[in-house]
């Protein structure tokens, strides 16, 4: 049976071309049909799974003062996600898409954690903006091999990207990836806040406690399962064997039979 794939995309800059590739790509793999959207939607036509590759509720202002503005999603945006998880259609986020919606505490809840843009409270803990750093080399531990979306990865292997430094919530997860990079180091990282204020790869002055070292994980969500792919920031990672394997993995588990039925156990 084929399985509908919504692809969203938005709010953050990205190689389009390349990036969209990967699903042409996983298309050829499985019987997966695709098309790419801007906002995830439950009519008529909703999909098995939806993969969030968006940001939406940030409004960056070119450096000014607040450098962002973080609306919250109005009630039919959070319907949108309420009826996801009452049908239990699988739901991947993936890399930036974890800094979506920072105003409205239900976001992070429902996917597991939070990259901040600004320094924010997060379940009555005050962080300060979160860290990044790109072009990474580093080594990702597989925890659970068994887990259909590590399937075919070894117990570990290398990938070059983008990687944060923020918190999860990691007693509410079921790890399946960790980094062996110093992530409990903010000076490894650079400023979020700084980087949209115009100071790129600076962390001047900025400080984080130490960040998770997850970078895959699953969850239950209402009925649906979900999943997180810290992985993704640019072309270099598209075209990596793992990165293609992982997203072709994460896509074909949300829309399982197995998957929906371990979601509502």
């Amino acid at each position: 049976m084929t399985l509908r794939l919504h692809v969203v995309t938005g709010g953050h800059p990205f190689v389009a071309d390349r990036f969209f590739a990967v699903f042409d790509w996983l298309a050829r793999e499985e019987d997966v049909e695709w098309v790419a959207v801007d906002a995830p939607s439950v009519g008529d036509e909703a999909p098995d799974v939806v993969l969030f590759y968006d940001m939406p509720g940030l409004k960056f202002t070119g450096g000014g003062d607040p450098p962002v503005h973080m609306p919250t999603p109005s009630d039919e945006q959070k319907h949108v996600f309420d009826e996801l998880q009452r049908r239990g259609i699988g739901m991947v986020f993936m890399h930036h898409a974890v800094a979506s919606w920072p105003a409205w505490a239900g976001f992070a809840e429902l996917v597991g954690g939070r990259f901040h843009y600004q320094p924010a409270t997060l379940r009555g803990v005050s962080y300060p903006d979160s860290g990044y750093v790109f072009d990474v080399r580093h080594t990702i531990e597989v925890i659970d091999p068994e887990h259909p979306i590590c399937a075919g990865l070894g117990r570990s292997f290398e990938l070059v990207d983008e990687l944060y430094c923020s918190p999860v919530f990691e007693d509410d997860v079921i790890p399946l990836m960790r980094t062996t990079y110093p992530v409990d180091d903010a000076t490894n990282f650079f400023s979020a806040d700084l980087a949209i204020r115009g100071r790129r790869n600076s962390n001047d002055g900025w400080t984080h406690p130490a960040g998770s070292r997850l970078v895959a994980w699953v969850k239950k969500a209402g009925n649906a399962p979900l999943a997180y792919i810290q992985f993704g920031d640019g072309p270099v990672t598209y075209d990596d064997e793992n990165f293609r394997r992982v997203v072709r993995n994460a896509v074909t588990w949300a829309g399982s039979e197995r998957a929906r039925a371990w979601a509502t156990s």
